[in-house]
This record gives structure tokens, C-alpha cells and sequence, in this order.
């Protein structure tokens, strides 16, 4: 009797999400448009391009897709693994389907919301292997009934409250009479009351349900649905330099859940607390890669760089939580132009060594412009079709394997770019904050935007965090003092930025072994991504040569398959 239980709870469960998926139908706009998650990892012999496609609504079903790259495996089995609940508290392995011959995938579960993972498990005569893929599990999707369910559904319910009422009428009245008697009058008056009650009791069950319903909507909507952190951003001029200030807005935090952060535990990725790019609007002609400092728990401030032209720029700031939980805070703010002397100029300084920009030609194509291919210096190399742009240093970045002018939408491409020097040879390239390059992707439009690493597209201290989360053997995580935590915190980045660059991606590099992406050619770097949308889009791919920060920028248009 207990499993029959158990199963019927499962089943309720599964029934109720599938209700409140039908419902809610309205895709809202959370992560800046980039949904998923993709991870290119070699563990062990088995090199690996994992997919996973979180749910919009929770409890929903995870999409997992995994390709066997190199190496024999025999099974791959994966779980969600939650951060509050920790290994212990999580659900055994489901076994994923092979589907092609290097090709396993997988529905997967997540009951939860927040900071979450999925836990991938190889067999085979290669060995085995465990890889955890972070994943963000929240709602980010408000929805509404089609007009054909709605209708059928209302129908269907209007049956079965004309058939209940029928139904308690009849047993107050006719179980009285005998079979094949005709039914006096006052058993028909008494089945009438007795229908007259049932329709009253009904409604009040009726009117019961639907104030139930609409608070739990409410509640989904107030308290569930996924809304960033809000921020407040804002440049003044301090010592004849432009200053940006990052506030995090804290309003309702003691009343709204949605909003709350624990703004104490953000923790360092590549050894910075955040990663703000700044990108210039309609144009998206100036960009910089910036790691604000932190002055407060909610303040943070980084110095602008002079050649920056003024304008209206899109901000993105990524921030990773000690739980693993990362979000892209967004903003907009007026970059006031500042005329100053080559004197001054010369003695303005950065706040964060590792800081980078550049200034380049506009995209060409206004914001909502769709369908109109604009790529230029279009070059063949290895046969395919590719992209070059010169860095400022001399040397030449080449996109080396873009299949054509115009990508699609939804398909999963390796990104690949290599650097030759002014002679045209191999330029070897230098670690950058720990890795062999970084990427940003943003639409003409602003709406979608990515921050890429060699091994995909998540947090390298976001998989630390829960790595360590699953080590763990307690079913419940215990936070830290708070202030104890942020003192130790921004004393680990202040002693990172004062190590020569060498030592300080030698740190990185162990504290992550995991995100090792090694190529073949030391003079190429390649990012795993899958467009999401048909747009115009600018690539920013930065690489590190001779301890200078190096910025190659390509626009591509990408189209759905079908037109």
C-alpha cells in the first residue's frame, strides 16, 4: 500500500506541474536571453559537449544532452543534485537514452528552485568519469491557457457540475421509491431542495477553489518567477576621471522574497567578484571589459577608461553566489564626454589590472534591422569560409571555421578563432584571468547577451561551489559569518591583483583543474555556443599576447532554419 501511495503522489505531482505548465505560457525575459547551459570538457579519456536545457517552469523537466566526443562509454547516467538538500537529499541516477552513436539524452526532473546541478555519471571500457554541470533552476516563464484548452476544459467542468447535482438530488430523493413506483410529488420538491443545495454547496467548493488558485498564481508570480537583482548604476567625475558606481538596490528585500540576495557570499570567478561589460549603444561601437571593485556589501566602483566616447551604454554585470547561483545583473547609464589634458590622460589609472575596452567601427545596421548580411573582409582559410580583423597590436585574428555569412538559430557551434602575428605565423597566446581567452555575445538589440569561456557557458566558481556542495555529507549547508566571509573574500582579490601575471593565473589555473581547455595549436581558443534568437550579433573574443589584453570584434547574422 505504501509504494501505491508513493506512486500516486508522483503522479499528482507530475498531473499539477503539467497544469500549471499549460497555464502559464508567456515566455518572460530572465538570464538576457541566453537559456541553457553548455559544457565542453575533456574528463579522463572521454571528451565531452554537455547541453542542458533547464525548465521555465518548476517543478518542469530539464533537457539533457550529452556527446561522446572521444571515448567508449557503455552508460551515462545523470540527477539533479540541489545545493540546499546536497547529495544526500538528492534523487539515484536516471539512465540517459542513446539516441545516435555518439548521442545520449535525457529527461531530468528539478522540483526545486534556486542554485542546482546535474550530476553526470560515465561507464564504459574507458573507465568512468563524473561531470557536474551548474545549473540555474527557476521559474522565468508566465503563462496563459489557450483559447481551445480553456473552452474544452470549461465545457468538461460544466458537466460534471450539471451530473453532481443531478446526482445529490437523486439520492435524496428517489432511494425512497420503490423500483418501477412513480415518484410522488413531495419526493420531487425534496429532489429539487436536495439539488438546490448541492448547486449552493458546489459553488462555495467552487468559489473556495478559485480564491486558492488565484493566491497561488499570485504567489508564483510574486514570489517564484525569476526577477535579477535590481541595480542602480551611475557615473560621476572623480579626480578628472570618469568614475561608474554600481548600486545594488535592496528595496522591499525585507518584503520580497524575489528580490532578496545574500549579497554577503558573492564570491570571486577568475578572481574577480564581478564582470561588467560596458557596450555602447545604437552602434555598439565601444566595449569594455571591466571587475569593479567592492567598497560596500552593495556598492561597487570601477574607473572608466579615458578613451571611452561618450553615449548611452548597455551594462551586464555577472555575479556568482557561494551557492553556486549566478545571474546577470542589467542596466543602462550615460557616459558623460570628458575633454582632458594629454597630462591627465597619461596619469589616469585603472581599478582592476585586468581591465580591457576598445573602440571600434559601428555594426552598420540599425538595431531592428533583420535579414541584411553585413559581414566584411570575408576570407577563406582551410577551405572554409572565415572572418579577420586586425588586433592592435598588429597581429591579425582570424574566425577560422565560420560556416557562412549567416548562422542558424538553435544549433550547437564551436566558436574557433586563432591569432597570427604581423608575419602571418602562429602568435602564441598567454593565459587570461586563468584561461586561454574570453568571449561576449550580444544581439544589435541588447536582448540577448552571453559571457563565454573555452569550456562553455557557465560559471567556473559556480561548478567549484557545488562540486564542494556534494563532497559535502550533510543534508543541510551552514553559511559562515557573513562579515567574516566578505573580509576574507575581498582580501583573496586584493592579493590576486597584486601578483605578477604569471602567479596569479598559475593560482586560478589550480584552483580550477577542472576548466583546463588545452588546444592543439597555442595560438587558437574556441567557445561552445548555440544562438538563440535571429538577429545581427557582435562577437568580442579577448585574448592575452605579451601581457596585453587583445580584442578581436566579427558580426554575424544568424537566421531561423526554416526561412
Amino acid at each position: 500500500m505504501k509504494q501505491v501511495s508513493k506512486q500516486r503522489t508522483k503522479w499528482l505531482v507530475v498531473l499539477f506541474s503539467l497544469v500549471y505548465a499549460i497555464i502559464y505560457a508567456h515566455v518572460a525575459q530572465a538570464h538576457v536571453g541566453s537559456s541553457g547551459v553548455i559544457v565542453q570538457r575533456q574528463t579522463g579519456k572521454y571528451r565531452l559537449l554537455i547541453s542542458v536545457q533547464p525548465p521555465d517552469v518548476v517543478p518542469g523537466t530539464a533537457k539533457v544532452t550529452v556527446f561522446v566526443e572521444q571515448g567508449r562509454v557503455s552508460q551515462i547516467g545523470a540527477r539533479p543534485v540541489y545545493f540546499g538538500s546536497g547529495d544526500e537529499g538528492s534523487p539515484t541516477h536516471d539512465e540517459l537514452v542513446r539516441v545516435e552513436a555518439s548521442r545520449y539524452a535525457g529527461d531530468l526532473w528539478l522540483m526545486e528552485s534556486g542554485s542546482s546541478s546535474v550530476q553526470i555519471d560515465l561507464n564504459g571500457p574507458d573507465g568512468k568519469a563524473t561531470v557536474v554541470v551548474p545549473v540555474v533552476s527557476v521559474a522565468t516563464a508566465l503563462r496563459t491557457m489557450p483559447e481551445g484548452t480553456g473552452i474544452g476544459l470549461a465545457l468538461m467542468g460544466l458537466l460534471l457540475v450539471v451530473m453532481m447535482i443531478t446526482i445529490i438530488g437523486a439520492s435524496n430523493a428517489d432511494g425512497l421509491v420503490a423500483p418501477g413506483q412513480p415518484v410522488p410529488a413531495t419526493l420531487r420538491r425534496r429532489r429539487l431542495v436536495g439539488m438546490a443545495v448541492g448547486a449552493v454547496v458546489l459553488a462555495l467548493v467552487l468559489t473556495g477553489w478559485r480564491s486558492w488558485w488565484t493566491s497561488t498564481a499570485e504567489d508564483y508570480k510574486n514570489e517564484q518567477l525569476y526577477r535579477p537583482m535590481p541595480i542602480r548604476s551611475s557615473v560621476n567625475v572623480v579626480d578628472a576621471q570618469r568614475q561608474l558606481t554600481i548600486q545594488m538596490d535592496t528595496t522591499g528585500f525585507a518584503k520580497d522574497w524575489g528580490k532578496r540576495r545574500m549579497l554577503s557570499y558573492i564570491v570571486p570567478d577568475h578572481g574577480k567578484l564581478m564582470h561588467t561589460f560596458m557596450v555602447r549603444m545604437p552602434g555598439l561601437d565601444a566595449f569594455a571589459h571591466l571587475h569593479p571593485n567592492r567598497r560596500d556589501t552593495m556598492r561597487y566602483e570601477a574607473k572608466l577608461p579615458v578613451s571611452l566616447p561618450g553615449g548611452r551604454y548597455l551594462i551586464y554585470s555577472d555575479v556568482v553566489y557561494r551557492s553556486g547561483f549566478t545571474e546577470t545583473l542589467t542596466d543602462t547609464v550615460d557616459l558623460p564626454a570628458l575633454k582632458i589634458s594629454a597630462e591627465a590622460a597619461a596619469a589616469a589609472k585603472r581599478s582592476d589590472p585586468d581591465d580591457s575596452w576598445l573602440v571600434t567601427e559601428p555594426m552598420g545596421v540599425k538595431t531592428d534591422a533583420m535579414n541584411v548580411p553585413h559581414l566584411d573582409n570575408n576570407m577563406v582559410v582551410c577551405g572554409k569560409p572565415g572572418a579577420s580583423v586586425k588586433l592592435e597590436d598588429g597581429s591579425t585574428m582570424l574566425w577560422t571555421d565560420k560556416p557562412g555569412k549567416v548562422l542558424e538559430t538553435g544549433k550547437l557551434y564551436n566558436l574557433k578563432f586563432a591569432v597570427a602575428d604581423p608575419s602571418g605565423k602562429a602568435a602564441p597566446l598567454e593565459p587570461y584571468l586563468g584561461m586561454g581567452g574570453h568571449a561576449a555575445i550580444l544581439r544589435s538589440d541588447g536582448t540577448v547577451y552571453i559571457h563565454l569561456h573555452p569550456v562553455g557557458t557557465y560559471s567556473m566558481a559556480a561548478e567549484e561551489s557545488l562540486v564542494s556542495r556534494i563532497a559535502d555529507t550533510s543534508r543541510r549547508f551552514h553559511y559562515p559569518n557573513a562579515n567574516r566571509f566578505r573580509d576574507s573574500v575581498d582580501a583573496y582579490v586584493a592579493k590576486l591583483n597584486s601578483l605578477p601575471d604569471a602567479e596569479k593565473n598559475r593560482l586560478l589555473m589550480a584552483s580550477m583543474p577542472q576548466m583546463n581547455h588545452n588546444m592543439a595549436i597555442n595560438n587558437m581558443v574556441e567557445f561552445p555556443y548555440a544562438f538563440p534568437r535571429a538577429g545581427h550579433y557582435r562577437v568580442w573574443v579577448q585574448v592575452k599576447r605579451k601581457g596585453r589584453v587583445l580584442t578581436g570584434v566579427f558580426d554575424t547574422q544568424v537566421d531561423d532554419p526554416l526561412l
